[in-house]
């Protein structure tokens, strides 16, 4: 396993579209583990391929939503390969979104409340589930990230340019460092 580097905006790489995975073989394998070690190095709860420079429809959540008896975050890793959303309910849900390829920066975004996915695991079984709350957003995000998305895509112009303003700032403050 090894932690890869995360792109960051506006790296054009994050805008291709992904394409379906057709071979599940050692080679997913390895880059699944990899997206996990870099997700929670980062440390994150999702992480699509793209944004380690591999333009493949393969994604990875880890909530850590719970804890264990020391209070540390209890790991619930999910491997989602050419997922599929469908029957989006009607109702929305604002989210404070952040990216791990926009590091820092976070915004309102609104998405339906309720899907329905589609998706194959790393061992290439099928599987169809209706999802609501964090992982439906996450997974709406992520899911972003393979045909091109970014989370500030979805704001108005003038706040995804301030946030893009933000986010060249803390890069120049970085490297001034």
């Amino acid at each position: 396993m090894a932690i890869r580097p995360i792109l960051e905006a506006p790296d054009p790489r994050l805008r291709v579209k992904s394409t379906p995975v057709e071979t599940f073989d050692d080679a997913l394998q390895t880059l699944i583990d990899d997206m996990f070690e870099t997700m929670y190095d980062a440390p994150g709860i999702g992480l699509a391929a793209i944004q380690i420079g591999v333009p493949q429809r393969v994604l990875v959540i880890d909530l850590q939503e719970d804890e264990d008896a020391e209070g540390k975050p209890v790991r619930n890793p999910r491997v989602f390969i050419n997922p599929e959303l469908f029957d989006p309910s009607d109702d929305k849900t604002l989210y404070n979104e952040g990216c791990l390829s926009v590091p820092d920066q976070y915004a309102e975004v609104e998405r339906p409340t309720r899907i329905h996915a589609r998706w194959r695991d790393r061992d290439g079984n099928s599987h169809e589930e209706a999802l609501d709350g964090l992982l439906a957003t996450c997974l709406q995000h992520e899911m972003d990230h393979l045909e091109g998305v970014l989370f500030i895509d979805h704001l108005s112009r003038l706040k995804r340019e301030m946030l893009l303003k933000k986010l060249d700032k803390a890069r120049r403050t970085r490297r001034a460092a």
